[in-house]
């Protein structure tokens, strides 16, 4: 896999094994810092940007009531600024699905 390459895919990610015997008042902000761990290993990139509305679902339920899977769509694009340290960059969003049983990880084919 050549990391030059810009590319969307669709994960369902296991929260609730990685916040497994984590403090609830600290369950919340340590989701954001496995979802960005998650990105970072899937996508090759240190640079991960969460959708403001990714934030919004994880904290809905307030700090303590994360849900136990969440479906994300996690795209690698260029970094279009000047003085970037990496060409490329990870951008996570939610994907709203009815239940994350059973689903797998899919490539979505971007017309941008």
């Amino acid at each position: 896999m050549a990391l030059q390459d810009v590319v969307t895919r669709e994960y369902t990610i296991n929260l609730h094994k990685r916040l497994h015997g984590v403090h609830f008042k600290k369950r919340a902000p340590k989701a954001v810092k496995e979802i960005k761990k998650f990105a970072t290993l899937h996508m090759g990139t240190t640079d991960v940007r969460l959708d403001p509305k990714l934030n919004v679902q994880l904290w809905k339920r307030g700090v303590q009531g994360v849900e136990h899977r969440l479906r994300l769509r996690i795209s690698r694009k260029r970094n279009d600024e000047e003085d970037a340290r990496e060409k490329l960059f990870a951008y996570v969003e939610p994907v709203i699905v009815p239940t994350t049983k059973g689903l797998q990880t899919v490539v979505v084919e971007d017309d941008a």
